[in-house]
């Protein structure tokens, strides 16, 4: 159930694996993958409007301010209610995005090309979260600056979700913390911590854990919910994935390579 992608050209022609890749490799993947230079591009010309229509510093600096201080609160709400809403696979117009857009990630959080958010989803949302406010703070200008301040701070979240996932230990405790928490999220229990840099939205609505406090793991810690049950009303994801998830498709398919094996021999 590994999920397949048309070919793409460089670097991207392939599938890569975080839990395979040193920093080195990531930072080399991450600068060439297409979203990501989107968010680049879309923010240095959004910058450019700023310059053109320039916002007073009070304001400019406002609604920047606010871009950044919202965002955690925004991706804890769209994160909870739409990635791990039950009402996506429930239509066939809305299964397919619910499949790429998460349902994928937990599958194999390791899997770096269904990590980052896709475009056709996340720039509506950075866009109806930052330019409405920042118009009314700082007019074109202030849409401009808060909507370049949103792709960027996209960025860093989609870094920092994707230095969450390497194999490696934080030495700092702020990143070690975060990794803890997240990794709970994707491998223990998938209904609570649904932070990536900041747990502060999951603390004031109740949903923070610590795993030690959890003792039992999800069992659709993997799938997030979509069942066998539910794939036999609700049958558009699971035909789109060859099944429903069940453990860690690579570790999966290679203990059955294991089996094959061994009946082989």
């Amino acid at each position: 159930m590994i999920v397949q992608h048309a070919k793409r050209p460089g670097i991207w022609n392939r599938a890569h694996y975080l839990d395979r890749m040193t920093l080195k490799d990531l930072v080399v993947a991450y600068f060439q993958y297409y979203a990501i230079q989107a968010y680049l591009l879309l923010a240095a010309l959004s910058i450019g409007v700023a310059i053109w229509s320039p916002p007073s510093l009070a304001a400019g600096a406002a609604a920047a301010l606010f871009a950044v201080v919202a965002y955690p609160l925004v991706w804890y709400l769209l994160h909870r209610h739409v990635l791990h809403g039950k009402w996506m696979w429930k239509s066939p117009l809305t299964a397919r995005t619910w499949k790429r857009i998460h349902y994928d990630h937990h599958q194999d959080p390791n899997h770096l090309e269904v990590l980052f958010g896709a475009l056709y989803t996340t720039l509506p949302a950075i866009a109806a979260a930052t330019i409405p406010v920042g118009f009314l703070i700082g007019g074109v200008g202030g849409a401009a600056v808060a909507f370049a301040a949103g792709l960027l701070t996209t960025c860093f979240y989609e870094f920092a979700h994707c230095i969450q996932h390497l194999s490696y230990k934080p030495k700092n405790a702020w990143l070690a913390e975060m990794k803890k928490q997240h990794m709970a999220h994707h491998f223990h229990d998938e209904t609570g911590n649904f932070g990536i840099t900041s747990f502060w939205p999951d603390k004031l609505f109740g949903t923070f854990y610590n795993r030690e406090d959890r003792a039992a793991k999800s069992p659709t810690v993997f799938n997030l919910g979509y069942t066998d049950e539910v794939a036999t009303v609700y049958p558009w994801v699971s035909r789109m994935s060859g099944g429903v998830a069940k453990g860690h498709p690579r570790k999966r398919a290679a203990n059955q390579n294991d089996t094959r094996a061994a009946d082989a021999a």
